[in-house]
């Protein structure tokens, strides 16, 4: 404790105990390195990044990295980790929602990919340590699993409210949804083109309504029942 005097008497200022502050500190630098990862991998792509990039553009020492990360592929399962501790908190925010299931996956998606929106460049790493032989890719498809099982819980929630159909299990629909998520990030970071907030809303609206021609599209009821008897 420091002393500070005052009018009345002395009173004691608490100060953060050094392990608190060294935590703190240790933070920071993996956020540090973490973001200068991030942005090299979006201008220069993962295989022409180093190491020693990463540290310049921190500006911290090339040993300083190996404290935090075990290679520069690693930064991009603490990505994961970070879209998980989302999808936790998604899970929390459902429970409280007043907004239909399907609405609130929706917007929670958008959500989700607003990081890997800011360059399709950092999408392509993604799928580039993914789809690599490396130990990094059983990390991600670990930490994959633990985000299909997050986003079921919340595909459970709205079967039990009404708002997702029942007749086939959460881990099936659960599948469909991720499918349209990555399918959507893929294209859109081979071709860059448009918002991918607005891809991924239309893909979900396009998703929920299904595919059946509508009446209103010129197609006629007793079509549209053969095609769903189908």
């Amino acid at each position: 404790m420091m002393k500070a005097k005052s009018g009345t008497g002395t009173t004691r200022v608490p100060v953060a105990p050094a392990s608190s502050r060294r935590s703190r500190r240790s933070a920071e630098m993996r956020e540090r390195l973490f973001r200068a990862a991030l942005e090299l991998f979006a201008r220069k792509g993962l295989q022409e990044t180093t190491v020693e990039d990463i540290t310049e553009a921190a500006d911290v020492g090339k040993g300083t990295f190996f404290n935090y990360f075990p290679s520069k592929e690693h930064i991009l399962t603490a990505f994961v980790e970070m879209q998980i501790g989302k999808l936790e908190a998604a899970v929390e925010e459902a429970q409280r929602t007043e907004l239909p299931m399907p609405e609130f996956l929706r917007e929670m998606s958008v959500r989700m990919t607003e990081e890997p929106g800011r360059n399709p460049s950092v999408v392509r790493a993604l799928l580039q340590a993914y789809l690599s032989k490396t130990p990094v890719r059983e990390l991600i498809r670990a930490k994959q699993q633990r985000g299909h099982e997050l986003m079921a819980e919340m595909i459970e929630m709205g079967q039990q409210r009404g708002e997702v159909r029942g007749d086939l299990p959460a881990g099936e629909i659960t599948h469909v949804l991720r499918q349209t998520i990555f399918g959507t990030l893929l294209l859109w970071s081979v071709t860059g083109e448009g918002a991918l907030g607005e891809r991924i809303r239309s893909a979900f609206d396009l998703l929920w309504t299904g595919l059946s021609p509508r009446v209103a599209d010129g197609g006629n009821a007793e079509g549209s029942e053969r095609g769903e008897a189908r």
